[in-house]
């Protein structure tokens, strides 16, 4: 009560600077007078009494309220300090570093957890650059963002947050656990199938003794390979090997370019027995079951594109290609044609009708394959339409359409992709010849009508596109053309029906003759003999020149785009087109194929703009560089000797430095 007066003299009690307590004690005081006012009026001794109990009364309460008061600002005061002293010990204790620059960009401060990394030297008042240039270049690179990063500094890893506008730079060490995800990015499972080429036909002239010799050679390298890179490896057949790898092993043997494909090539060829390697690799799944149907579906994908390479690929990621740096080996035989053969014949007994397709923008090998085609399906009693839109066809495709025209059941099988679209049912056979892209199709409405009935006969190495579930793949990369594969089907159809006609024969020769440039590249004993057979069932040599002969005015545009030729590499030649002016993609290819002529020259370019807005370039070569792997990093495909892409949305002069920085690339990591 004393303290309390002593308020009296000086300052206001506490209570009274609270407003609530404030609002009580008025509200008490007002009943108190309220009530003594009231007992005055019936007894004054009784408001006497009331009085003095009232004023006791409402000292005391003022005493509870004063101390209450107090004890809350005490309370809050303690809680204040506490709670300041806790964000100065975080700051000093805590395990995220804490670096405060002034406006000068001077250090200002850093805590005790940040100051150990710079081996606990005093910076204070230095540049960050004079301090650190590695820390000082993160700064610079994410001072703009203000979002965590993950940053390597000083041989650790930190999640780091820079705040500009309080000139404040957090780092949390996160190198245990980038170490522990690291690690289990490391040791996830890869699964491999490793196939050897042309092992059946290697051994078939050998002894005993060569043969064992050979197969202890592979599995040896094979097991000294996967050794060396801490893999399992594990011989299933003669020619097959199941691999098993964390990634960490996949990413170095990637990186050193799979060299177990030319150490067997190179070896064995020493001894007269050239054997090449295919592997397919799959990673990214935690189900080995889908992990091991990955790695045989990119087994095949390496096969059909030829063998002697490698082919990485996740279950739905892009696909990673090595090796197939040499021309593939023949590899078919004349009992998997009849064995093809057959199966084609059964397909056709089941169907209603057959379609035939080639590609986008036709040549003669497409359209001979598809007449070839609607020949086979004719000597089984099926009715075959040959799918194509006259409205696209070069100047060579036109006269054979003409020239067709003297076999009405020839020119009245051919329709166009809308008709195509109306007559087809569910019991129809698509069969897709000279490409096995869905996208280049002359119709991909007709394929995605008809995914389940599909069949692909194709010369050109199979890509990453790929129909999922066909009913017959033959894909021979060794073939010089789609034509000589179909013509060595005409042995085992029925003979009682009517053989193959003049027309036929000239358009399926011609298409041999125009993809093997006059029987100079990727031909063999097997291109000779289709041709001998063409010939003798009618192909008039004659007709062929009048099919191949160009008109005036492509001729003048080949020579045009050939006077524009720039030599690069030393050994590669290059022509590009100009920027407005549209030139025809088959007049182009010829140009492209002129350039191999020259002497010096043993790979070939051309950049043009097509008349669908695309800017399109070919590639040639002579077999010493790989253009393949070349447009197919710019999103095409074709030959280690031929190739294509098409490129959207880009000028002649960025497709040329598109094209110049995907050589030195491949050049570079060969």
């Amino acid at each position: 009560m004393k303290n309390w007066f002593s308020h009296s003299s000086g300052e206001l009690p506490p209570f009274i600077h609270n407003r609530r307590l404030r609002r009580i004690m008025l509200f008490i005081a007002l009943i108190v007078i309220y009530g003594i006012v009231i007992s005055f009026l019936y007894n004054i001794v009784v408001s006497a009494i009331l009085i003095v109990i009232s004023v006791l009364g409402l000292i005391y309460t003022i005493v509870m309220m004063n101390e209450m008061s107090t004890d809350t600002n005490q309370y809050i005061s303690d809680l204040s300090y506490r709670i300041h002293r806790g964000e100065q010990e975080s700051l000093l204790e805590m395990p995220i570093g804490v670096m405060i620059l002034n406006a000068d960009g001077l250090i200002e401060w850093t805590n005790p957890y940040l100051t150990r990394y710079f081996n606990n030297e005093n910076i204070l008042g230095k540049r960050i650059e004079d301090v650190d240039h590695d820390l000082q270049q993160l700064i610079m690179k994410y001072e703009e963002s203000d979002e965590f990063h993950t940053v390597t500094w000083r041989e650790h890893k930190f999640t780091m947050l820079i705040q500009s506008e309080y000139h404040s730079i957090y780092m949390l060490d996160i190198t245990r656990y980038a170490n522990l995800e690291e690690r289990y990015e490391e040791e996830q499972i890869s699964v491999g199938q490793i196939f050897l080429d042309n092992y059946d036909e290697i051994t078939q002239s050998m002894t005993d003794q060569e043969i064992s010799n050979l197969s202890n050679y592979v599995t040896n390298e094979l097991a000294t390979w996967s050794k060396k890179y801490g893999m399992y490896l594990k011989q299933i057949d003669d020619d097959h090997f199941f691999l098993l790898a964390y990634a960490k092993s996949l990413t170095a043997i990637e990186n050193d370019k799979f060299n177990i494909l030319d150490i067997v090539r190179e070896s064995t060829s020493k001894q007269n027995f050239p054997l090449t390697l295919s592997i397919g690799i799959s990673y990214g799944e935690d189900d080995l079951n889908s992990l091991a149907d990955q790695a045989q579906s990119n087994l095949d994908l390496a096969l059909g594109r030829g063998g002697d390479q490698v082919v990485v690929k996740s279950l739905d990621g892009t696909a990673r290609f090595y090796g197939g740096k040499t021309n593939p080996m023949e590899k078919r035989t004349r009992v998997r044609a009849r064995m093809i053969s057959q199966a084609l014949n059964e397909l056709m007994g089941d169907a209603d009708q057959i379609f035939v397709q080639g590609h986008t923008r036709p040549d003669m090998d497409s359209l001979g394959a598809c007449m070839g085609i609607r020949r086979i399906a004719q000597m089984n009693n099926k009715k075959c339409w040959i799918v194509l839109d006259k409205e696209k066809v070069h100047s060579d495709i036109q006269r054979l359409l003409e020239a067709s025209k003297k076999y009405p059941e020839i020119s009245d099988s051919i329709i166009t992709p809308s008709e195509a679209l109306a007559k087809v049912t569910d019991s129809s056979l698509l069969i897709m010849v000279d490409h096995s892209k869905p996208s280049i199709s002359i119709s991909p409405d007709l394929y995605q009508r008809m995914t389940q009935k599909v069949v692909i006969i194709d010369h050109h190495r199979r890509g990453e596109e790929f129909p999922e579930n066909p009913m017959l793949v033959y894909i021979e990369p060794y073939a010089s053309s789609t034509c000589e594969l179909i013509t060595e089907m005409f042995e085992y159809q029925p003979h009682e029906e009517e053989p193959i006609n003049r027309i036929e024969a000239t358009a399926m020769l011609t298409g041999i003759f125009i993809d093997t440039q006059s029987f100079s590249m990727r031909t063999g004993t097997r291109t000779f003999d289709a041709a001998s057979y063409l010939r003798s069932a009618g192909a008039d040599s004659t007709e062929m020149q009048q099919l191949m002969k160009e008109n005036i005015d492509n001729y003048l545009q080949r020579n045009h785009l050939i006077s524009m030729v720039e030599f690069f590499h030393k050994d590669m030649a290059m022509i590009v087109g100009e920027e407005d002016r549209v030139y025809d993609p088959v007049t182009a290819a010829q140009a492209c194929d002129s350039l191999l002529t020259m002497s010096g020259v043993d790979a070939s370019f051309i950049i043009t703009k097509r008349s669908d807005g695309k800017i399109g370039v070919s590639a040639r070569s002579t077999g010493s560089i790989n253009v393949q792997i070349i447009m197919e990093r710019m999103g095409g495909g074709g030959h280690l000797s031929s190739g294509a892409t098409q490129i959207e949305n880009k000028s002649i002069a960025e497709v040329k430095q598109l094209l110049l920085e995907t050589i030195d690339y491949i050049e570079d990591n060969e």
